[in-house]
């Protein structure tokens, strides 16, 4: 059964994506972030370049030819799925395919609209009986 994690407190949802995704990669883990959103998936790949001067995170888009070897993936339309290992979901709903990967992230923003859609999507987990695990970020 896919392993739920929610992420909290962690200030602006991409900056936090992006330390949680560094930590991943140096796990060795391999990534996918999903968000329906492409101009959501724009911004991360953007923000991926620059946003650590010591962390270099190789990622590509699932589109790719490489997505396969490339330890992080970003995908807005997701028919063809790299691996199985770990995603973290940036849309505001549950990803149709989440149960296909060993552990789930979620990230909790500050806005009001993503508080409820991440509550929203701990209540449809928790339904299905999955366990949810809860960690608090310090704002950084």
């Amino acid at each position: 059964m896919t392993e739920i994690d929610f992420y909290s407190g962690g200030g602006d949802r991409l900056q936090t994506t992006c330390r949680l995704v560094a930590k991943a990669v140096r796990q060795g883990l391999k990534l996918m972030v999903y968000s329906s959103d492409a101009a959501m998936i724009e911004r991360l790949d953007k923000l991926l370049w620059t946003f650590s001067p010591t962390d270099f995170i190789p990622h590509c888009r699932t589109s790719d030819k490489l997505a396969g070897v490339t330890p992080v993936v970003l995908g807005h339309q997701c028919s063809e799925l790299p691996h199985d290992d770990v995603l973290l979901n940036l849309d505001s709903e549950h990803p149709p395919f989440f149960s296909r990967f060993r552990r789930l992230i979620e990230i909790t923003g500050n806005m009001p609209e993503d508080t409820q859609a991440a509550r929203q999507r701990y209540r449809f987990y928790k339904d299905r009986g999955y366990e949810i695990r809860h960690h608090k970020l310090g704002m950084v």
